[in-house]
């Protein structure tokens, strides 16, 4: 992928404690592995599937409904408006793509991404207060985050297949 452009993405804040211990792993049933190769095909899990299927993907495993032991971990948590609750704040969706693969195949994949928390964050809006997520108030937005929040890692794009110097 040969561009200047990038997108526009909020980082979450630097973790208050930097150490790096094990503890501070991240868990494999935590981890949605989103791979792009060269030719655009798209790998989730250990399951080739189209972009078209990538949001139910990815809503299945940030929201594990059913608290499913091979799906992320859940945290109770007291969030405002909705009380004590199960959060889904321990996943993350590791994006990789090869250097070979095209920049739309790219956006595509991210757009798809995105989409599956904007709408995780409206159903729950909906359900809860009877509107989408955009026409919440700025506190009800911080709580459905608190709830879904966007844990979207990018991996450094590598080419697979070269040889070694």
């Amino acid at each position: 992928m040969d561009t200047d452009r990038g997108l526009a993405r909020l980082l979450p804040p630097p973790p208050e404690d930097e150490r790096k211990d094990d503890a501070d792993k991240i868990k494999e049933r935590n981890i949605l592995q989103v791979y792009l190769n060269k030719d655009d095909a798209l790998m989730c899990g250990n399951d080739y599937i189209s972009v078209d299927q990538l949001r139910d993907k990815a809503k299945e495993f940030i929201a594990n409904v059913n608290n499913a032991e091979n799906m992320p971990e859940k945290t109770q948590k007291n969030v405002e408006f909705f009380g004590t609750t199960l959060v889904s704040d321990k996943h993350v969706v590791s994006l990789q793509n090869d250097r070979g693969s095209s920049y739309q195949a790219y956006i595509s994949v991210q757009n798809e991404l995105v989409a599956a928390y904007n709408e995780l964050r409206d159903e729950l809006a909906t359900e809860k207060f009877g509107v989408k997520y955009a026409e919440l108030t700025d506190e009800q937005q911080k709580a459905v985050r608190e709830i879904y929040p966007q844990r979207i890692s990018e991996a450094e794009p590598k080419k697979y297949g070269e040889k070694k110097k």
